[in-house]
């Protein structure tokens, strides 16, 4: 028989460096989850992307156990990787602070494909493109739909 499902908690974490510090540790522990077993098990899945944020969405059964789903990381923080910037800018109608090119952007598209809600990769790449110019980055060049 299936699990009866209590809760979802989502957080977003540094790929392999998980703790029991906040904010996993008390947003586990109000649900009554083993937060050294989540921490062991996530740092294990995200060893490869070590210092990346990425965001996990966690099941807790009315037993306490839980599952967890590890997503992709937020655009906007793959956007200052290609920009290399350190944060967006405070006033992104008036103040640039960086760009990105389209190549960039599908990149980013393809690698977000299985969290965005798009059936095309052009629809992703306009999200990402809304995206980074809501972060003050200028995007270079023509759409590839346009060319």
């Amino acid at each position: 028989m299936a699990k009866e499902i209590g809760t979802f908690i989502k957080l977003q974490v540094k790929g392999g460096a998980a703790n029991p510090a906040p904010p996993v540790g008390p947003a586990l522990g109000a649900k009554g989850v083993n937060i050294m077993e989540f921490c062991k098990r996530f740092n294990a899945k995200t060893e490869d992307q070590r210092g990346k944020v990425l965001p996990v969405v966690i099941t807790v059964y009315t037993d306490k156990s839980f599952d967890f789903v590890i997503k992709t990381p937020p655009a906007a923080v793959q956007l200052m990787e290609a920009a290399k910037i350190k944060k967006g800018s405070p006033e992104s109608n008036r103040t640039k602070v960086g760009s990105v090119t389209w190549d960039q952007i599908k990149a980013i598209a393809e690698q977000k494909a299985p969290d965005l809600n798009s059936f095309k990769v052009e629809s992703g790449m306009k999200m990402i493109a809304g995206t980074a110019r809501s972060m003050g980055l200028n995007v270079k060049g023509t759409p590839p739909w346009e060319a």
